[in-house]
């Protein structure tokens, strides 16, 4: 169980750093979207894993409350860039 756990956490954070390197270097905004994005889902799943391995649910709001602000921060990105480009083109 220990050498599942320890490969859990090296993916995890492995994944982590790529998504951090693409917010920081990212081209364009919408790269960086799409990394933070990622980056909120991989907290997501790491809570999601500490809650099955420890056989409890405390945390079901923390992932809620985040899935939200992943959910909504995207659609705002969405929308701003979208009207950022109306605006150029027209």
């Amino acid at each position: 169980m220990n050498i599942l756990l320890i490969a859990i956490c090296v993916v995890f954070a492995a994944s982590a750093l790529v998504a951090l390197y693409r917010i920081v270097v990212g081209p364009s905004i919408l790269d960086r979207a799409v990394a933070s994005d990622v980056l909120l889902t991989l907290v997501m799943c790491a809570l999601g894993a500490e809650m099955a391995i420890n056989h409890h649910t405390r945390t079901l709001p923390v992932l809620l409350i985040i899935a939200a602000i992943g959910v909504f921060g995207s659609i705002s990105i969405a929308r701003w860039v979208a009207r950022r480009d109306g605006d150029g083109n027209g």
